[in-house]
C-alpha cells in the first residue's frame, strides 16, 4: 500500500484517495498523474502539475546532485 501523504496507516485498510494539490499554481488532480512531479522539501512532498514542471523544468534540474545527471 502507498501512501501520497507519507503517513502510515497501521489499521490494515485501504488508503483513502488523496487530492493532489500543485504547489505552484493549486492545480488539482484527483489521482497521481504521469506527467506530475513530486518534490521532498525539508521532509514534506510537495507535487507540481504538468505545466509548472515544463515552466520550470531547468531550475528543477538545475538542484539534482550530480550522482542525477
Amino acid at each position: 500500500m502507498t501512501s501520497l501523504s507519507g503517513d502510515s496507516d497501521d489499521s490494515g485498510s485501504a488508503a483513502e484517495p488523496h487530492t493532489l494539490v500543485c504547489a505552484r499554481c493549486g492545480t488539482t488532480a484527483g489521482a497521481p498523474q504521469p506527467l506530475w512531479i513530486c518534490s521532498v522539501e525539508h521532509g514534506r512532498r510537495h507535487y507540481f502539475c504538468e505545466t509548472c514542471t515544463r515552466e520550470n523544468l531547468r531550475a528543477i534540474e538545475g538542484r539534482l546532485d550530480s550522482a542525477w545527471w
